[in-house]
C-alpha cells in the first residue's frame, strides 16, 4: 500500500471517529439538558452566602433533580453576565429542565403555591391524608385512590397488603415544603421516597444480621413509635418487644388494640382485649400483620440497636417514662405503685 493511501485511509478513520465521538456527545447533551423526570414534586433548595454555581450544581445532582452537573455548570457558565446565586430558598422540581432552574435562580423568585407540611411521627395513613387535605393538597378521594391502587416502583412494597393501610409505616414522617398544584400521587411517592432514603446499606446490613425483613422491622419501628413517649425509653421498648419475640410470648401492645378502634380510648376495656384480629396482640404472638402507624427515624433505629436487658414487661409512669421489669411478678407491683 502506497503511504499516499495508508494516509488517506487514516484520515478517513479520523473522521470517522471523530463523528462517532461528536454524534455521541450531542446525545448525551441533549439526554443532560433534559428534565431530570416527567414526574416529581418540587423540592426546597436553600441557597447560603458563599454557595458556589459548582455547589449547587452537585447537590442538584445529588437531590436528583438535575441529571449532570457539569451540563448545569456549563450552561450557567453561558450565562455568566447575569448569572448571580440568590441567597434564600428557592422551590426547583425534577420536572423542571436546567435552564428553566438557572432562570428562577436569576430572578431570585420563589413560588408562592407552597406549604409547609409537618407530619408527626407515628401519624396512621388516614390522618396524614386528612393533614394533606387541611392544606388544600389533593381530595380525600384521590389519596384513597392513590394509597389503595397507585403504583410506586419500590422493592419494600412488594409485598404490601390490599386496602387503605397497604403503605402504612413507609409514609417517612418529615417536614415538606409541597406545592398545593402537586398531584396526590406525586406527594405520596415524595413520602414513599423519603422513607427509601432510611434503607442505607448499614441499616441493610443490620437486618440482615438480626434475620429481619424490612416490613418486620417497620412493623416493630411503629410499635414503638405508638408505645414511647420518651426517647430514652425507645431502646428499652425496642429489647422488650425482642425478649418476647425469642419466645413466642405474645407481644401484648395496646397500641395494636387503639388501631382496630374507629376512636381511640384513654383506657381499653376487657372487652377490647378480645376483639377477634390478628393485629390484637394479646390474642395473638408474633408479629401483627403489618405497621399500625408511620414510625420516624428515632423509632427505627431503636429497633436497629435495642438495648441488650432481659426485661419482658413494661408499664407507664404518669411523667410518660415507663418503668421495665424482668418478671412478671415485678410487673404486677410496678402497675400497683405506678398505675
Amino acid at each position: 500500500m502506497s503511504r499516499k493511501k495508508k494516509s488517506m485511509g487514516i484520515f478517513t478513520w479520523i473522521i470517522l471517529l471523530s463523528l462517532i465521538v461528536g454524534f455521541g456527545f450531542l446525545s448525551w447533551w441533549s439526554w443532560a439538558t433534559q428534565p431530570y423526570s416527567s414526574t416529581g414534586s418540587s423540592e426546597k433548595i436553600t441557597i447560603s452566602p458563599g454557595t458556589t454555581a459548582a455547589q449547587l450544581a452537585e447537590e442538584l445532582q445529588n437531590r436528583q433533580l438535575i441529571r449532570s452537573s457539569w451540563a448545569f455548570r456549563y450552561l450557567a457558565r453561558a450565562r455568566q453576565s447575569d448569572f448571580k446565586l440568590y441567597v434564600g430558598d428557592f422551590q426547583l422540581a425534577p420536572t423542571m429542565p436546567p435552564n428553566e432552574m438557572i432562570t428562577r435562580l436569576i430572578s431570585g423568585s420563589v413560588s408562592l403555591d407552597i406549604t409547609r407540611v409537618t407530619i408527626p411521627e407515628g401519624y396512621d395513613t388516614e390522618q396524614i391524608i386528612d393533614l394533606l387535605i387541611q392544606k388544600g393538597i389533593g381530595s380525600k378521594e384521590e389519596y384513597i385512590k392513590v394509597v389503595t391502587e397507585g403504583e410506586f416502583p419500590y422493592p419494600f412494597l412488594r409485598d404490601a397488603p390490599k386496602g387503605i393501610h397497604r403503605l402504612e409505616g413507609y409514609l417517612f414522617p418529615n417536614t415538606y415544603d409541597i406545592s398545593v398544584k402537586t398531584t396526590p400521587h406525586a406527594v405520596i411517592d415524595m413520602l414513599l421516597r423519603q422513607f427509601g432514603k432510611e434503607l442505607t446499606p448499614e441499616v441493610q446490613k443490620q437486618l440482615t444480621t438480626m434475620k429481619l425483613t424490612v416490613a418486620q422491622w417497620v412493623t416493630l419501628g411503629s410499635l414503638i413509635e405508638k408505645e414511647a413517649v420518651k426517647e430514652s425509653d425507645r431502646p428499652l421498648i425496642a429489647s422488650v418487644l425482642m425478649n418476647r419475640l425469642k419466645i413466642n410470648q405474645p407481644l401484648q401492645i395496646d397500641a395494636t388494640i387503639q388501631f382496630l378502634l374507629e376512636t381511640p380510648k384513654p383506657r381499653l376495656s376487657y372487652e377490647d382485649l378480645e376483639i377477634p384480629s390478628l393485629y390484637n396482640t394479646y390474642l395473638h404472638s408474633g408479629y401483627p400483620p403489618g405497621p399500625i402507624a408511620n414510625p420516624g427515624h428515632a423509632s427505627l433505629q431503636a429497633v436497629l440497636y435495642p438495648a441488650q436487658t432481659d426485661f419482658r414487661y413494661y408499664v407507664a409512669k404518669k411523667d410518660g417514662y415507663h418503668v421495665f421489669a424482668k418478671t412478671y411478678a415485678e410487673h404486677l407491683k410496678n402497675v400497683k405503685l405506678y398505675q
